[in-house]
């Protein structure tokens, strides 16, 4: 027990409470302390009856069963994994800026389920949150080589795709895997493709309430639209042409 202790209070703070949360709340469903009903996302509740809790709830819920056990199982990993790549990869002693990016992440989906699909569906926010996270990591380690199963090897950049083909052969959907992808897209292509690469505008800015909140823990310049430091040295080398090398790459799997 005092290793499992020592392992949890080693992930990076965000990625703890999301990863603690993403156990505590489909297991508080399990046991039926809260009926599965009030969990999901259902816009139809949550526009109309002013359930305003299920954006949040529907974001750490997953009906575990024997039939989805396996897929939910996969998702936590990737979660681990990804989210804690990047919290203490490019927004290291940045929590605001990470935080901001999930938020951002997190309205974007809300927004597009609702707007978009039946108010009589049931919507679960779990797998399209943890794909926008693995995509932005994706592309910041774009030219980097991955490991997946059975010894496949290829660049960072596919694994979103190749891994919403993987849900689809375990899980039978690819909408929250594409919903996902098309956010962490937007996300990343505001904060780094567009200011960075195009000489656009920045468009997103963390509000000054998360700095006050979760306070940088190192100095310098920190915000959206301003690259970590082995981007900056990335694009130096460039001198002003070429493709960027988006910071160092990690096999999948490598603790």
């Amino acid at each position: 027990m005092s290793d499992l202790g020592d392992w949890f209070r080693s992930i990076p703070l965000i990625t703890r409470y999301w990863f603690a949360g993403s156990i505590a709340v489909p297991l508080i469903g399990k046991l039926g302390l809260v009926s599965p009903v009030y969990l999901f996302l259902w816009p139809d509740a949550f526009i109309n009856r002013f359930q305003i809790w299920r954006p949040i709830t529907a974001t750490f819920f997953f009906p575990v069963g024997p039939g989805t056990g396996f897929l939910y199982l996969v998702n936590l990993y990737f979660l681990y994994q990804y989210s804690s790549r990047l919290e203490t990869g490019a927004f290291d002693g940045r929590p605001a800026d990470y935080m901001f990016m999930l938020l951002f992440n997190w309205i974007c989906i809300v927004v597009s389920f609702c707007s978009s699909s039946d108010f009589k569906n049931i919507l679960l926010l779990m797998i399209p949150l943890i794909m926008s996270v693995l995509y932005v990591w994706a592309q910041l380690n774009r030219d980097m080589i991955v490991s997946f199963w059975f010894g496949t090897r290829f660049k960072a950049c596919y694994l979103p795709w190749v891994i919403l083909g993987f849900n689809y052969i375990i899980g039978g959907s690819v909408i929250n895997e594409l919903i996902g992808n098309l956010v962490g897209h937007l996300y990343f292509f505001l904060m780094f493709k567009y200011p960075m690469d195009l000489g656009g505008r920045n468009f997103l800015s963390t509000p000054q309430f998360l700095y006050r909140w979760l306070p940088n823990r190192r100095g310098g310049v920190s915000g959206f639209g301003v690259p970590p430091a082995s981007m900056r040295r990335a694009a130096e080398d460039q001198q002003g042409g070429g493709r960027h090398n988006w910071g160092q790459g990690f096999r999948l799997g490598d603790q």
